[in-house]
């Protein structure tokens, strides 16, 4: 077939799902001198809406091909509709973008914003599926003929205003390259500040948490902000680092997360400006690869107030990203970096993809996108990945565990 000047028929069928439904299309479709071009199918609620892209040369009789598929159609008790049209070149998918809406509940009003400032654009939303129905509703769409920084700083203001969120990414392999995640700890792997907790025990919480909520903002230099914490906690009894430890909670959806992560082997990294007498915990818990944190030093059972080495600040945090990409063999292109303060902005924009999770104003804006729900294996939609496929695999491991 001539492929510059093609003629196309689109035949759409609907109708109640069953088995069998796409099989018997191309089965009465293989009786003619066709070529498939194009095909799009999905199930919404057991209703199914299956397209397919034909192409034919000049001396088909196309209306024994209509007759044949309308009488399939009658004989399925489905809907069909068809049209016939003229492709000069074949449908190409390349600089296709993927835009990501999370919303808990996510509502009508915001799908029509996202798709109106989509539109707005001039670009064209070819494909929409469904993610995740729980802990949030997860919408994908498949958009093309758009530019990715304009459209992200357009739906970026639309979904300020919808409050929900929203990720705009790069199609094709560069999506699915990444292999590399590494995550900020405090209030992001971890809910709340450990240096917080241990404040608790040394009786200056109110003094340090007013310190770390204004370094977080980014107000004031990390490591200065760090050393002047610790320094409160001088004298501290080391037994209270232990009972911090026993209480520290994971996020909600962390292990999922990691669990899910770990089995399509990718790496993963934990990098904190808090204290390796928690996050080697951590590391050991959840079978991290690589880590890189603080050290608080203690001298006869006591904190002394001060910590050992170089203090892991914003540059220290995106210098451990690099070294941790160069030991696993990953291009920094093909990472993921996630956190919540300003000490993270570094990392955030050192890596592939940075994500600002439930963070902080300024983190928001300079991050590619934002998740500002509290689970944080909604992360993985973001990668693509749904929550029936998690749950899948999860069962899968079930079933094999022995009882």
């Amino acid at each position: 077939m001539n492929g510059s000047a093609q003629r196309t028929l689109l035949i759409t069928l609907t109708g109640r799902d069953r088995p069998g439904v796409t099989s018997r299309l191309f089965t009465t479709l293989a009786d003619f001198p066709l070529s498939v071009v194009d095909v799009e199918q999905v199930v919404i609620r057991g209703r199914l809406v299956l397209g397919v892209l034909v192409g034919y040369d000049e001396g088909t009789d196309i209306g024994r091909v209509w007759t044949a598929a309308e009488r399939l159609a009658t004989g399925l008790d489905m809907e069909i509709e068809m049209s016939t049209g003229r492709d000069k070149r074949m449908p190409s998918r390349r600089g296709r973008l993927h835009v990501t809406v999370l919303g808990a509940p996510l509502l009508p009003a915001a799908m029509a914003g996202i798709a109106g400032r989509i539109a707005a654009g001039g670009a064209n939303i070819d494909r929409i599926e469904r993610l995740a129905h729980y802990p949030v509703t997860c919408i994908e769409m498949d958009v093309s003929g758009a530019d990715p920084e304009a459209l992200r700083a357009a739906l970026a203001v639309e979904a300020a205003e919808l409050q929900v969120d929203v990720a705009v990414q790069q199609g094709g392999l560069h999506r699915r390259a990444k292999r590399l995640i590494v995550m900020d700890v405090d209030s992001t792997l971890i809910q709340g500040e450990v240096i917080e907790l241990l404040a608790g025990h040394a009786g200056c919480l109110a003094e340090v948490a007013k310190v770390t909520e204004a370094a977080m903002r980014g107000e004031l230099d990390f490591e200065g902000s760090l050393r002047e914490r610790v320094a409160l906690l001088a004298g501290l009894d080391a037994a209270a680092i232990e009972d911090v430890r026993d209480k520290v909670e994971l996020a909600a959806g962390a292990r999922t997360m990691v669990r899910t992560l770990k089995r399509l082997d990718y790496k993963f990294a934990i990098v904190s400006g808090g204290f390796t007498q928690v996050t080697d915990a951590l590391v050991e818990d959840l079978g991290i690869d690589y880590s890189a944190a603080n050290t608080l030093e203690i001298q006869n059972g006591k904190l002394t107030g001060r910590v050992v080495g170089p203090v892991i600040d914003r540059a220290g945090k995106a210098t451990a990203l690099e070294r941790f990409a160069r030991e696993a063999g990953i291009p920094i292109s093909q990472t993921v970096a996630i956190g919540d303060g300003a000490n993270d902005l570094d990392m955030l924009q050192a890596a592939g993809l940075g994500v600002a999770y439930n963070a902080k104003p300024v983190v928001r804006q300079a991050a590619d996108t934002a998740v500002s729900v509290p689970y944080l294996d909604t992360i993985l939609f973001l990668l693509g990945i749904s929550r029936d496929e998690i749950e899948a695999a999860d069962a899968a491991d079930a079933g094999a565990r022995p009882a």
